[in-house]
């Protein structure tokens, strides 16, 4: 089966590739990744000459690419590629129109002349061919700020407060308007807050453990009290698994971790895990548009395809912070800009 992953050599998606290969005998990959600041194919070493792996450089973005792509064969695609740092966004919400909401598009539109020259592509017994063609990989943001009481289900209005999170919005819309439109058997997913290894460094768990590390101040914004709901990357790659193998078209499924936590908790625990003092917390401007309160039901996800997450958020959380511990040289290199070398000779600073 080949599976195409868009922005593979991101957080989650290099940690869902390095997974589905595992779990998954029967699986190539097809990784498609631009290559963006937080496009890391260190994330990836050691699959370079994997039989079942093959990277291309590209963008979603580019139909001609996209078309040659899908024309070597395609069973199913996982669209991870998307801008996706709030503050950045903030700054300047161009890339994120570009890639989130246009890159989803010719993605979908690719798929869709695909999926009707092979209609039977998705077509199997549960578990043993992909029940849906495309996931549509999104977030809790799509749902806004939650009051201190509650969680966000699948049906829950959509209320999006950043540059970012209304991209990714759009984006959602998009693919529910496609296989209700075209047939494209389409999921979205809808993920809380991921944390774990290879998570670029400009995010709060992996920025505060290097500072940290590095005795450097710890930003907090505002008062630190807004809560997150927290999950492991890996039970993430597993929920996307299920989706991908017995999920349902045209449905939206919400994975949280049952990790809620205000920021503040969040540094305080990383700092008392590094033995470090809770001196170097700063807390700094809040950021505009900054929600109060995320947490995600994942009920749904659970009844339906029998999901749930393996780690708590202590063991998981002390285990991330281990990684970034004996993996010192990987975030070096992100944080002094080393990383974008290999691009360079590689790609010619593309």
């Amino acid at each position: 089966m080949k599976l195409l992953v868009t922005g593979g050599a991101g957080f989650i998606g290099s940690n869902f590739i390095r997974y589905i290969l595992n779990a998954r005998p029967e699986v190539a990959v097809i990784n498609v990744d631009k290559l963006t600041y937080a496009g890391n194919l260190e994330n990836l070493a050691g699959l370079e000459d994997h039989p079942r792996y093959t990277f291309i450089h590209g963008d979603i973005g580019d139909r001609r690419l996209m078309d040659e792509i899908f024309s070597r064969g395609v069973d199913a695609v996982i669209n991870f590629a998307a801008e996706s740092h709030v503050d950045r966004s903030i700054m300047d919400a161009s890339p994120f129109i570009e890639t989130n909401i246009r890159g989803t598009q010719v993605l979908l539109d690719v798929a869709t002349e695909w999926w009707r020259e092979r209609p039977a592509a998705g077509q199997g017994q549960p578990g043993t061919a992909p029940a849906v063609a495309f996931i549509q990989v999104s977030t809790d943001e799509v749902y806004g700020s939650l009051g201190p009481e509650g969680r966000f289900t699948e049906e829950s209005p959509l209320d999006p407060s950043s540059p970012y999170s209304a991209s990714k919005a759009a984006a959602d819309l998009l693919a529910l308007a496609y296989h209700r439109t075209h047939g494209l058997p389409v999921a979205v997913t809808r993920c809380s807050n991921n944390y774990g290894p290879y998570q670029f460094p400009e995010k709060l768990i992996p920025l505060m453990i290097t500072n940290a590390l590095e005795d450097r101040p710890l930003p907090v914004y505002g008062d630190g009290l807004n809560v997150r709901d927290w999950l492991h990357v890996e039970d993430h790659c597993r929920a996307l698994e299920l989706v991908l193998y017995r999920g349902r078209p045209g449905e939206i499924y919400n994975i949280g971790g049952h990790g809620e936590r205000t920021n503040l908790a969040v540094v305080r625990t990383i700092l008392h895990l590094l033995d470090k003092p809770a001196g170097l917390i700063r807390f700094v401007k809040d950021r505009p548009g900054h929600d109060r309160r995320y947490a995600i039901d994942p009920s749904k996800i659970t009844r339906e395809l029998g999901w749930q997450p393996r780690h708590t958020f202590e063991r998981g959380l002390a285990a991330t912070v281990e990684w970034y511990v004996k993996n010192r040289p990987w975030w070096e290199r992100i944080k002094s800009g080393a990383y974008r070398e290999y691009y360079e000779r590689m790609y010619g600073g593309r």
